[in-house]
């Protein structure tokens, strides 16, 4: 009997303990996860949206599948289930329906701007996943383009933009290279705007427009006689919020190649931008550095606290087991 007591608490006491563990790695299963998608058109299907991946196919890791099956899930008419498939082969875990089309696997992915292994390399918090569909799906001549950054965020409505468009692949011997892109066109929300990156892929140029809540905009690019996945900048204006530090503009003012025309006829002079831009960047960097040691980027989510409260409570009813069974062992069958 006393055998049986002891094994008893001994079970009980290893799952009160092992419950507290499992509760700590569940709440933080979670992590988020910067996504762009590019459909068989070339175009934005996801133009870098945040994500929250979570561990879906259950294989203990958070993944490229993870994160484009969550993409779907959030923006895909009919969710993952109606634009998303993988399947497992001789080669893996393979996808095979991307964005609603499935071309017999002629998709490539990739793990902020690296080509990815497979469709298990692990994510982590505040990565940069994008998947595209090959137009060219004889010779998958599709060149993979992205900028430096890919991200800029201020509070003026007048913002200094200076971007590298880069291109990667594999070269004759399958070893992987990045070099500048020379000669594309800057597009502001598939509008050209005459901006063109020189010899070492750079362009600079002011953007400004006429809303002080703020506003969104897509700068991407065209390249003459290259079929190219597009890059992709996200430009955002947060009226009079405050940007984040690690992602806001440089304070000094970059070279006017040209003007940004907008079709809504919303484009400044060169002339009026630097002068705004003066102005604005001044106080940004005034409040940048009260708020530096006070701001910092977004948190990625670290899951439902409801969960590791539930434990809690099951491991409290375990602990009162114990100590229940152990007044009953002392009342019963310890000697006085």
């Amino acid at each position: 009997m006393k055998k049986m007591i002891a094994l008893v608490l001994s079970v009980l006491l290893v799952l009160s303990v092992s419950m507290l563990f499992v509760s700590a790695e569940e709440a933080t299963d979670s992590v988020d996860v910067h996504v762009t998608i590019i459909d068989e058109k070339s175009e934005f299907a996801v133009a870098y949206k945040t994500v929250t991946v979570t561990d879906i196919d259950k294989d203990g890791a958070l993944t490229v599948n993870d994160t484009l099956y969550a993409a779907h899930e959030q923006f895909y008419e009919g969710g993952a289930a109606a634009g998303y498939a993988t399947e497992k082969t001789k080669w893996g875990l393979s996808l095979t329906k991307l964005w609603g089309v499935a071309n017999g696997g002629s998709y490539g992915y990739l793990v902020n701007n690296a080509f990815a292994w497979s469709m298990t390399d692990p994510v982590k918090a505040d990565d940069y996943v994008v998947a595209f569909i090959y137009t060219d799906t004889k010779d998958f001549s599709d060149v993979y383009t992205y900028f430096e950054p890919q991200y800029i965020e201020d509070e003026s409505t007048t913002i200094a933009v200076e971007l590298t468009m880069m291109k990667t692949g594999f070269d004759a011997e399958g070893k992987p290279y990045t070099e500048p892109v020379s000669g594309a066109e800057i597009t502001l929300d598939g509008q050209k705007n005459k901006v063109v990156t020189d010899a070492q892929g750079k362009a600079s140029f002011y953007y400004g427009y006429g809303d002080p809540n703020g506003y969104e905009r897509v700068i991407s690019a065209e390249v003459k006689d290259m079929r190219i996945v597009p890059p992709i900048c996200l430009l955002k204006s947060i009226g009079k919020g405050k940007a984040t530090p690690d992602q806001a503009v440089a304070t000094e003012a970059p070279t006017v190649i040209a003007n940004v025309e907008d079709t809504d006829d919303t484009a400044v002079s060169a002339t009026e931008a630097a002068a705004t831009n003066d102005e604005s960047t001044k106080d940004s960097a005034t409040k940048d550095t009260a708020t530096k040691d006070s701001s910092s980027s977004a948190t990625p989510k670290t899951g439902d606290v409801s969960n590791l409260i539930l434990w809690i409570v099951i491991a409290a009813v375990c602990l009162a087991g114990i100590i229940g069974a152990v007044v009953f062992y002392r009342k019963h069958y310890v000697k006085k």
